[in-house]
């Protein structure tokens, strides 16, 4: 059965078809029309390029056999003239070279015919996804660079966030332990022109005081006891790229000043050595101390605090998060189970009620723990209340509930069954089947807007509804 494809982009920009075989660039047409787009079609790589110095297009389909310019030369020339469009390949006499060849040249994807149209379709599918990621930075469940937030506090998090990575600036990331402050510091090296470059984080709470300044600068052959050679400091290692210094509240008072005017002068000197090398590195910071408190108690210095402190981002703690615990817990959970080869069938409602209702004073970071330690102690697909751990159990154990699942502020009865029999706990498949069908009825069966409710794209809507149809 063919894999279906969702009308996902039936309000982008046309597509545009070069290929000079008619029949072949009708059948492309035919098939993207199927799937949501409007096309323009052209035989020749100079009708393209006419077409395109006056209609805005989203993606270009190409062939690499034309008359005339060839499909690689129109390629070349869009690439040349600074083009974003995505730009997929396509030939009937493909070779590994030609491929290495137009990825190269840039081209998003490269296809050989005889066409799998389904191939087609999904390659259109994935690159106009990564112009959308590209232009939004957020895709329609919720993510940023692995990140999930869906509340309007983390989507306000991912904005800023967006917009402070372009800066070369020093960032200050302020939040509770568990909340994730590492995983921002990469999404914003990711966002950053030092994309290309290291990330290099450290722990400042593990590193020896006496030996910080050594890791942080380097030293010199024979700088103290124990230096038998030479080496380069965590500045060197990040050279190009991004210093993440996690827990800079815990770094010694006396190496903040050496950091400090490593940030002023872009330059640090080795211990042992009477010169300063320069260093090209973006500092990104992160703590869960209360740092004006620390400067008060003379724990940290005011001057380096304040050059941080320009651009700073707190992350919210999980329980002001919302709708995110949910889809948080959903998602942890197929990852996990995912990862152990160990497919979660059903989850008792006293769990989930648990998982959904607990208010996490470790944050995603107590969370993933929670579900990795289910997870990995269910044994027949069924994901239970003991499996929790023991905190999480005896706060809410008495509260939970015995044959609903709650989701989303609303409870999901499980089927009804007679009084001799216990109500069976309902699979996810059926949780997610009657929670699927309760927003569409909520939103007038708008699909894009169930779409962006549940957190999923809507090709992933149309095939769960398409998988959940009645035979």
């Amino acid at each position: 059965m063919r894999t279906m494809f969702v009308k996902q982009q039936e309000h982008s920009l046309p597509v545009l078809v070069v290929e000079d075989d008619d029949a072949i660039r009708e059948l492309l047409e035919e098939e993207l029309h199927d799937a949501g787009h409007t096309t323009h079609g052209v035989a020749s790589a100079e009708e393209a390029i006419a077409l395109l110095s006056h209609t805005a297009t989203s993606l270009i389909i190409t062939d690499v056999r034309l008359p005339g310019i060839s499909g690689i030369q129109l390629l070349q020339q869009l690439r040349h003239e600074g083009s974003e469009l995505g730009i997929i390949v396509i030939t009937a006499f493909g070779t590994i070279d030609q491929a290495v060849e137009a990825l190269k040249l840039g081209a998003d994807d490269f296809l050989t015919k005889p066409l799998d149209l389904d191939a087609v379709r999904e390659s259109v599918f994935r690159v106009l996804e990564r112009q959308r990621l590209a232009v939004s930075h957020t895709d329609e469940v919720g993510h940023f660079h692995g990140i999930v937030g869906k509340s309007d506090a983390m989507q306000a998090l991912f904005h800023d966030a967006s917009r402070l990575a372009k800066s070369d600036a020093p960032i200050l990331l302020l939040g509770e332990s568990g909340t994730g402050k590492e995983l921002l510091a990469r999404a914003i090296h990711q966002e950053s022109l030092r994309h290309d470059a290291p990330f290099v984080a450290v722990n400042c709470a593990s590193i020896p005081a006496e030996l910080m300044e050594s890791e942080f600068f380097g030293h010199l052959k024979g700088a103290f006891t124990g230096a038998n050679d030479a080496r380069q400091g965590l500045f060197h290692s990040a050279q190009g790229g991004s210093l993440f210094l996690d827990e800079i509240g815990e770094m010694p008072i006396n190496l903040q000043a050496k950091l400090l005017r490593a940030l002023q002068e872009k330059a640090v000197r080795p211990v042992g050595s009477e010169r300063e090398e320069p260093v090209d590195v973006r500092i990104i910071a992160a703590t869960h101390r209360h740092l004006e408190k620390e400067i008060e108690q003379n724990n940290f210095r005011s001057d380096l605090f304040y050059r941080l402190e320009t651009f700073s981002l707190r992350i919210p703690p999980l329980r002001d998060r919302g709708p995110d615990i949910e889809h948080l817990v959903f998602t942890l959970i197929d990852q996990h189970a995912d990862a152990q080869h160990k497919p979660i069938e059903q989850i008792e409602p006293g769990a989930l009620h648990c998982l959904l209702h607990y208010p996490y004073p470790g944050n995603v970071r107590e969370l993933e723990n929670a579900i990795m330690r289910a997870v990995t102690l269910s044994e027949d697909g069924t994901l239970r209340h003991q499996h929790l751990p023991e905190r999480l159990r005896e706060q809410l154990g008495q509260d939970a509930p015995q044959n609903t699942a709650a989701l989303n502020g609303e409870v999901l009865s499980t089927p009804q069954m007679p009084t001799a029999a216990p109500a069976p706990w309902p699979s996810l498949e059926e949780v997610e089947k009657r929670y699927i069908r309760k927003v569409l009825e909520a939103t007038g069966g708008n699909k894009r807007r169930t779409a962006e409710v549940l957190g999923i794209a809507r090709r992933t809507l149309y095939r769960r509804l398409e998988d959940n149809e009645e035979p």
